[in-house]
């Protein structure tokens, strides 16, 4: 498609899908919250976050945390603490330099993380079924796009199986 139908295509579609968006936006964020609340009602939507963060990106300093969620390097060591507090993540000091601190997810924040994961999908599960007559063939690669656009990582390659620090402890090299 040449490139000036595609900005009149874009043009077009632009506020429509970002009212369409908004709204599913509402939607999941719905989602995420019955299922962390279903599960762990004392943990927070902002606290969950930082366990995705920790589940597809391994151990983190509590400022790259800080700086993924957007919130000030205080309010991320608060959140940090607070996770540490319920056994869901541990500070951990890497051998290499015992000046830097990480986070790593403990097996209970893995386990979270996987059971809320699992509610949202099965409740998403049930959405599509529902409205299965309007699916078009092109949403899903649509949505895709979107989500590598935003930074988000595919379903199948976000949680790239970093060990929680509970399985380091385990192995016989640590």
């Amino acid at each position: 498609m040449p490139k000036e139908a595609r900005a009149v295509d874009a043009t077009i579609a632009g506020p429509e899908a970002v009212e369409a968006l908004l709204t599913a936006s509402r939607a999941l964020v719905g989602i995420a919250a019955r299922s962390l609340a279903d599960i762990d009602p004392d943990v927070t939507l902002p606290q969950y976050r930082a366990l995705v963060v920790l589940a597809a990106r391994g151990p983190q300093r509590v400022a790259d945390i800080s700086a993924e969620l957007q919130v000030a390097p205080s309010t991320g060591t608060r959140m940090c603490d607070r996770l540490v507090r319920k056994g869901l993540a541990r500070r951990s000091r890497p051998t290499s330099d015992r000046r830097v601190v990480r986070l790593t997810l403990t097996a209970a924040g893995r386990r979270l993380v996987q059971r809320v994961t699992e509610s949202r999908r099965h409740q998403l599960s049930d959405i599509v079924a529902a409205t299965a007559e309007v699916w078009h063939p092109a949403v899903a690669p649509a949505l895709r796009a979107f989500a590598a656009a935003a930074g988000e990582l595919p379903e199948s390659e976000w949680w790239l199986g970093f060990p929680s620090v509970d399985e380091e402890l385990e192995t016989p090299d640590g």
